[in-house]
């Protein structure tokens, strides 16, 4: 990537620009980064530009690593071996990387493409339709806007974007936009059902029964995004997602044949490159606090943090849009009486000690909000002393 123009920018005085004026004024149009590129922008307005140390690139050597892919057929039918063989697989996946690709789901084919042609329906409609559902209220069943939290962040990031919580109280069919609303509902129950058979592999990879995970409600709750990266006029000067980890316990995403996600490996930026058909899975924080404990595989055992909840980002292109669907698996933040979650007791040893202390998803929720929008690894702030890490 080219960062002149970027470091220009960051150079300039600050005196003459009112960053509080454009905010508003984009916020106020409620037509997203879409309407940007309708009107015919050639420069992105300042806010979506980021600061040069914050726009990684891939090396200009070829890639030293490509992501796993695991076959699933016959999954749920496979002799022992080769279910044996799909959980190596996965437990090998999730402490390298903490992605995966999967291929043979189970998911349709054509119902993984309707999701892509439901999320293009919704952003490419009438903008009067679109300009009713505006906002960004994530507490509302279904919200649209671009960026969630502009007035906070360093700078915007180039999408649009809309959200919805699927379960575990499905909201009324009527409050889902009609463009994606019968897809919606159907990918949600697809998806549902790979994340179970998920969690009994990811169980398993860690020596427990199929329904542990499951049984302890890690993936209650589903939220349901729609993302769309216009095509962008200078994507050398901004991201289409920055740098991140997930929240929760299980994302799982659907991307379309443009790519640009990438993940931090071995602190190289390596790309998840389309695969049509495939889903991308990816190891969320709670993943990490929950699993990274176990002493089972020592032969395999680098730290106490046995899986991964790897950074990833995605970055802008110029050519687009590129459409993705992923779909967040978590507790839920609500309860009455909040759940507690840390590391999985029954994999703890005297010389495998906890290094996380428990916590509940609004106290992981509640810090994630309050960050200054810089990357920092969330669980950091839960690690326990070494004087306090004792089963």
């Amino acid at each position: 990537m080219v960062l002149t123009n970027a470091a220009e920018v960051s150079a300039e005085s600050e005196s003459n620009y009112d960053r509080t004026s454009e905010v508003k004024a984009f916020e106020d149009s409620k037509l997203g980064v879409k309407g940007l590129v309708d009107a015919g922008i050639t420069k992105i307005p300042r806010f979506f530009i980021h600061q040069p140390d914050k726009l990684y690139k891939l090396s200009d050597s070829e890639p030293e690593f490509s992501i796993p892919v695991i076959d699933l057929k016959g999954v749920k039918e496979s002799p022992i071996l080769l279910r044996a063989d799909i959980i190596d697989r996965v437990r090998d996946a999730s402490e390298k990387w903490g992605f995966f690709q999967v291929v043979n789901h189970g998911v349709p084919l054509s119902v993984l493409d309707e999701m892509i042609n439901g999320v293009r329906r919704f952003f490419e409609q009438d903008d009067e339709v679109k300009k009713e559902l505006y906002s960004c209220d994530q507490k509302r069943k279904f919200f649209y806007c671009s960026n969630p939290f502009l007035s906070r962040a360093p700078a915007a990031t180039w999408k649009d974007l809309f959200g919805c919580y699927m379960a575990p109280n499905p909201p009324d069919p009527e409050s889902i936009p009609a463009a994606c609303r019968d897809i919606m509902i159907e990918y949600s129950k697809q998806m549902m059902k790979l994340a179970t058979t998920l969690l009994e592999l990811l169980s398993e990879a860690l020596g427990l029964k199929p329904d542990y995970l499951e049984e302890i409600d890690v993936a209650k709750a589903l939220r349901l995004q729609g993302h769309y990266h216009p095509a962008c006029p200078e994507p050398e000067l901004t991201l289409g997602s920055g740098n991140h980890t997930d929240l929760g316990i299980l994302t799982l995403l659907l991307q379309d044949e443009i790519g640009g996600l990438q993940i931090l490996h071995k602190n190289q930026w390596v790309n998840v490159p389309p695969i049509h058909g495939a889903l991308v899975v990816n190891l969320g924080d709670l993943m990490q606090a929950s699993v990274n404990q176990a002493e089972l595989f020592s032969f395999q055992l680098i730290s106490n943090d046995k899986f991964k909840s790897a950074n990833h980002q995605v970055v802008s292109k110029s050519v687009g849009p590129r459409i993705s669907v992923p779909c967040f698996f978590r507790p839920t933040v609500e309860d009455d009486t909040p759940r507690l979650y840390g590391p999985i007791k029954e994999l703890l040893s005297e010389g495998n000690p906890a290094i996380y202390r428990e916590i509940t998803m609004k106290e992981l929720f509640s810090h994630f909000s309050t960050k200054k929008f810089e990357w920092v690894p969330v669980l950091e702030n839960f690690k326990l002393s070494r004087s306090a890490s004792v089963v």
